[in-house]
């Protein structure tokens, strides 16, 4: 598999770079890219695979959400470039979604298939639980709701201040896993996995050097992906917001979806459960909130002020995967149950 994954990603980047220069058929680049950001998701999983047996699966769940995100955070700055705030937003929606009940639901399906119950660390679910309720249900609703009677100008400052007070909290709860209580709540996985000395197919500096090409590989190739939306999103009957929250948000993600599904196989749940939830908690207390930030030095403006279906599904999302993961355990049929809130919302947004 790892061979054709490399045929793939030798043969898909330059047809990538050359087709976008000679200006093919949109539908013939759409496939072409989407076959090639796959095959470069298998080099960011196995980079993945070898951090986390060196560096322990927090890092490793962390660096590849970090890098995976900044596929989506470089695309959405091209997008607010162009005045494109509502689908900037919908595709934030999207990976809010698309990782909570997607990315989680495939990996406890497909895991679950393989193994009856996948431990993961109970104490890392229970802290995400907290920060989801607060990126989501406070973060993104407050702002809806002051904001009714808010000027343009007014709704901005309110996101501009929500936003700051978000990025700060992230960077304490990085501090507060990474640092002060780093292995105090090390799940029994953990302490199976130091005792076991796995060795990473990868050095870390190797790990790391295979992540950063393969997320500017991702981007450069995403960013082109885009493009063609438009003209398939025609011949297909995708509106607007069904590309921004469904097809923008999933293939902006695509690395990191295969990297906790492939985890997940290997019964690395500690690792796909970070990807899948610290990814979350970084596009909405980070990505969302420099985004904002950003957008000042556009025309347009973003606050993070959400339609109310995109804002109703995020909170629902949220609940479902709390209520889910809280125990510390997983099935295939919570993964069924995940992907079928996904599957519901997507043909709502599709209609919509």
């Amino acid at each position: 598999m790892n061979r054709i994954f490399l045929i793939l990603t030798v043969v898909g980047v330059p047809l990538s770079v050359v087709g976008s220069l000679m200006h093919w058929p949109s539908t013939l680049l759409f496939l072409i890219y989407c076959l090639t950001i796959i095959a470069l998701a298998s080099f960011m999983g196995r980079a993945t695979e070898s951090l986390a047996i060196v560096a322990g699966p927090r890092i490793g769940g962390l660096l590849n959400a970090t890098f995976g995100n900044a596929v989506e955070l470089i695309i959405s700055i091209f997008a607010l470039k162009e005045g494109l705030v509502a689908i900037v937003l919908a595709s934030l929606t999207g990976s809010v979604l698309g990782n909570l009940l997607l990315v989680a639901g495939l990996s406890f399906f497909v895991g679950g298939i393989k193994y009856k119950v996948q431990k993961f660390n109970v104490f890392d679910a229970r802290h995400n639980s907290g920060l989801l309720m607060f990126a989501v249900l406070v973060a993104f609703v407050i702002p809806e709701v002051f904001s009714m009677n808010m000027s343009e100008g007014e709704r901005f400052s309110l996101s501009a201040g929500i936003g700051i007070i978000m990025i700060l909290l992230y960077v304490a709860a990085l501090y507060f896993k990474l640092v002060t209580h780093r292995g105090v709540y090390q799940s029994k996985n953990e302490q199976k996995a130091h005792e076991e000395h796995e060795e990473p197919e990868w050095s870390g500096k190797m790990a790391v050097l295979v992540l950063l090409l393969s997320t500017i590989a991702v981007a450069y190739i995403s960013e082109n992906l885009v493009h063609t939306f438009d003209t398939v999103g025609e011949q297909f009957g995708w509106s607007e917001l069904f590309i921004g929250v469904i097809i923008v948000a999933i293939v902006g993600n695509a690395a990191e979806h295969a990297s906790a599904i492939i985890m997940a196989y290997k019964n690395k749940m500690d690792i796909a459960v970070e990807i899948a939830i610290g990814s979350t908690l970084q596009i909405a207390m980070f990505v969302a909130p420099i985004l904002v930030l950003i957008s000042v030095l556009f025309e347009e403006r973003m606050s993070l002020v959400f339609t109310l279906p995109e804002l109703i599904s995020m909170a629902s999302a949220v609940l479902l995967a709390i209520v889910i993961s809280n125990d510390g355990d997983s099935n295939w049929f919570e993964g069924a149950t995940l992907l079928a809130a996904y599957l519901i919302m997507a043909i709502g947004f599709f209609l919509l």
